[in-house]
């Protein structure tokens, strides 16, 4: 929701920016037409205004890039967080025969999950409909 917001109002600076990007290109091209030699230094004012006013809005998407940048790395600690306590809870419900046939796995190469040994029965489940030990 909050990128939508941002992406919104980026999109509205965006707009500024470009109509006035686009305002000031134009009186310059008109200034060009109708210019004498007097007026270089004019030119060059709009040149810079123009350098500027690309300069913030190249800022302004930078800044809102790094804040959006931010957030997804907030979210994916909270995410790695979750599956590194969600791991150890499944290593210490797992049985030592479990546990062992895993590491067998993962020494040689193998897939935890392949089709080449049945699965495991996992000991008491919580789908069960009778009392757990």
């Amino acid at each position: 929701m909050r990128d939508k917001g941002l992406a919104r109002a980026g999109a509205a600076e965006q707009d500024r920016d470009g109509m006035a990007l686009k305002l000031l290109f134009w009186e310059l091209e008109k200034h060009l037409k109708s210019s004498s030699g007097a007026s270089v230094v004019a030119i060059d004012n709009k040149i810079e205004q123009a350098m500027d006013l690309v300069k913030s809005h190249l800022m302004y998407a930078v800044r809102e890039e790094v804040e959006v940048l931010k957030e997804q790395i907030k979210e994916l600690i909270e995410r790695n967080t979750q599956l590194e306590q969600e791991n150890n809870l499944l290593k210490t419900l797992a049985s030592p025969e479990q546990m062992a046939q895993f590491q067998a796995q993962v020494q040689t190469g193998g897939s935890p999950t392949g089709t080449a040994q049945p699965p495991v029965p996992a000991g008491p489940s919580t789908q069960s409909s009778g009392p757990s030990a």
